[in-house]
């Protein structure tokens, strides 16, 4: 089986957000992958199997399956090049690697407005909308400057609903600015989060009144996301880079 660590939504190593590829031949036991993803510690391992059309696409973290996942989606679509059809839990997804870009074609997820209480997660921020998605909380903060300083109480965070929670707030260089923290699925602060920007792209498009826009993920590695809303589905662009290939022997 061939491995590959791949630096997603950059253009330059050791940035973006990190995600294994593992490429099968035939479809792999869920509790094996589980534990190489465990093993290999990074925030999504995607298991792609080769040789069927649409191919399975399938992501874990260290601790859990997840259903949609974009860097390891990037990733996968670097490794293998071209024009791709994924077979996963959200769907046929489709992806294409082309002039040193990866698109991807995921499902939009607009957040709808709730009355959920971050305030023992964020206790010292200004919450100015809160949302959810499928899988994600979702609160609009005062401002970039706040986005950037957030220390929520991860404690906090993985007793509410699902433990995942995007953060975000209008930006100066880009159009917005985000983060992402996952205690809930193993992940603390994920470094840039494609399928965070399924909700951050249609709510940014109806306040701004723009379909195409570009996001910053303001971790400590940091990363750049494109992002198109059309109709029900987000059109995400990223680059990539290849870290080490090699051959997993378990």
């Amino acid at each position: 089986m061939r491995f590959y660590l791949v630096d997603a939504f950059t253009d330059r190593p050791f940035a973006g957000n990190p995600a294994g590829v593992v490429v099968l031949d035939e479809p792999a036991d869920a509790r094996w992958m589980q534990a190489v993803a465990a093993e290999m510690k990074h925030s999504e391992t995607a298991f792609v199997v080769a040789h069927q059309e649409p191919k399975s696409l399938r992501w874990f973290t260290p601790a859990a399956e997840v259903d949609l996942c974009g860097h390891a989606t990037i990733a996968a679509t670097h490794v293998l090049g071209g024009r791709q059809r994924f077979g996963t839990r959200s769907g046929v997804l489709t992806c294409e690697a082309r002039d040193g870009w990866v698109e991807l074609d995921f499902p939009a997820d607009p957040p709808r407005e709730t009355d959920d209480d971050l305030r023992t997660v964020l206790p010292d921020a200004k919450i100015i909308f809160t949302g959810r998605g499928r899988e994600n909380l979702f609160a609009v903060l005062e401002d970039a400057d706040a986005v950037r300083r957030a220390q929520p109480d991860l404690n906090a965070l993985r007793e509410l609903w699902t433990g995942r929670l995007v953060i975000t707030a209008e930006n100066d260089s880009t159009d917005f600015v985000s983060r992402f923290f996952g205690p809930g699925v193993g992940v603390d602060e994920d470094p840039v989060t494609g399928s965070a920007h399924c909700m951050l792209a249609p709510y940014w498009a109806k306040e701004t009144g723009e379909t195409q826009l570009t996001g910053e993920q303001a971790s400590a590695r940091g990363g750049i996301v494109k992002t198109e809303l059309k109709a029900d589905r987000v059109l995400l662009r990223g680059q990539a880079v290849t870290i080490v290939s090699g051959e997993l022997h378990v």
